[in-house]
C-alpha cells in the first residue's frame, strides 16, 4: 500500500480525492484539489500533518474562498479546509472572545452583539473566516483586525508545535501581516468593548447598509481585487481614471457598481479573471506609473 493510500485509509471520513474546488470559491471557479482534507478538530489536524511528513504532499490552506482565485488546473498536493470543529465561538470573559480559525467573520460580529460587545461591528461587512482575516489584516470603515486582536494560536507545519502568538509580536500593515506561510492558525482571541446591544446593532446595520450601497452583491466575485495605494489613490479610482472599467476578457468583466470588483458572469474561466487582472494592471501602470498589488490570492496550477 502506498503512503498516499495509507493516508486516504486512515483519514477516510475527512479526506477526498479529485474534488472540484469551484464549489469552494466565491468566483465559482477553479480546477480540482488532488486531495481535500477537512479536519474535525485540532488533534486530527496534527495527526494528519504528522502522517503527511512521510508523504510530503504540498499543503495549501483554504478558508472561505471569499478572496481566492483558484486556477483552472486545480491544486496539487493536499488542500486543507478546517472543519466545523474550528468554527466555535466562545466568550472567555468580559469583552474577550475566543474563536476557531474557521469561524465566519459575520457570525463573530453577531455573537459579539448578542453579548453586548462592541467594536467588532465591522466584521459583519467582511466575507470569509477569521483565520484569513488575521493573515490579511482585513478591515473596513476605519477598522481592521490588528486593532481588536489579542493573540492567535498556530500550528507550525515544520515541527508541528502549537503556540500562542501575542498581537504585539505580529507586524501588521495594510491588508497584510508578517506571519510565516508555514503556520496554520487554529484559533484567535479578540477584544471588544462592553456597550448596549441596541447601539452595537444600530452601528452594525449602518455599516451593512453602507456596504450594500457601494459594493456589488449576489454576483460571483471575490471582493476587492487590488489593494488601495492610499486614501487619495484608491484602486477603483486608478482603474476608472485609466479607462479600464469597461474591460472584459471572455466572460470575466468588471463590476458596474464598483470597478475594483472583478466578476465571473457565469461562463468565465479562472484564466479569464487572471488575464483581466493582468490587463488592468498593465493599463494602470502605463497611465499612472503605479503597479497595483493584488488583494485577492491566486493559487493552483
Amino acid at each position: 500500500m502506498s503512503l498516499n493510500q495509507k493516508l486516504l485509509k486512515r483519514f477516510s471520513d475527512n479526506i477526498s480525492k479529485n474534488i472540484k474546488l469551484s464549489n469552494y470559491s466565491w468566483f465559482n471557479l477553479g480546477g480540482p484539489a488532488e486531495y481535500l482534507f477537512k479536519p474535525d478538530n485540532k488533534k486530527q489536524l496534527i495527526d494528519f500533518l504528522k502522517e503527511n511528513k512521510k508523504n510530503k504532499l504540498k499543503i495549501t490552506i483554504l478558508g472561505a474562498g471569499s478572496n481566492t482565485l483558484i486556477r483552472d488546473n486545480g491544486v496539487k498536493g493536499v488542500v486543507i479546509k478546517l472543519g466545523m470543529g474550528f468554527a466555535k465561538i466562545n466568550l472567555v470573559k468580559d469583552c474577550i472572545i475566543e474563536v476557531g480559525a474557521a469561524a465566519l467573520d459575520r457570525k463573530i460580529s453577531n455573537f459579539a452583539a448578542e453579548n453586548n460587545i462592541g467594536n467588532l461591528e465591522f466584521l459583519a461587512c467582511i466575507p470569509g473566516t477569521i483565520g484569513g482575516a488575521v493573515i490579511m489584516n482585513s478591515g473596513c470603515y476605519n477598522n481592521d483586525i490588528s486593532k481588536v486582536l489579542i493573540s492567535i494560536t498556530v500550528i507550525n507545519l515544520n515541527n508541528l508545535e502549537e503556540r500562542e502568538i501575542k498581537r504585539d509580536d505580529i507586524k501588521f500593515f495594510y491588508r497584510g501581516s508578517d506571519l510565516p506561510q508555514d503556520f496554520i492558525i487554529s484559533s484567535v482571541k479578540l477584544k471588544g468593548q462592553i456597550m448596549p446591544r441596541e447601539i452595537i446593532e444600530k452601528k452594525q446595520s449602518e455599516l451593512i447598509e453602507r456596504k450594500k450601497l457601494s459594493q456589488p452583491s449576489k454576483i460571483k466575485t471575490c471582493g476587492s481585487t487590488f489593494k488601495n495605494i492610499n486614501d487619495e489613490k484608491k484602486a477603483w479610482k486608478l482603474i476608472k481614471e485609466s479607462g479600464c472599467d469597461q474591460f472584459q476578457v471572455g466572460d470575466a468583466s468588471i463590476s458596474k457598481t464598483h470597478c475594483n470588483f472583478f466578476v465571473n458572469n457565469g461562463k468565465a474561466k479562472s484564466i479569464d479573471i487572471e488575464n483581466l487582472i493582468n490587463k488592468v494592471k498593465k493599463a494602470v501602470n502605463n497611465k499612472t506609473g503605479i503597479n497595483l498589488e493584488l488583494e485577492i490570492k491566486i493559487i493552483g496550477e
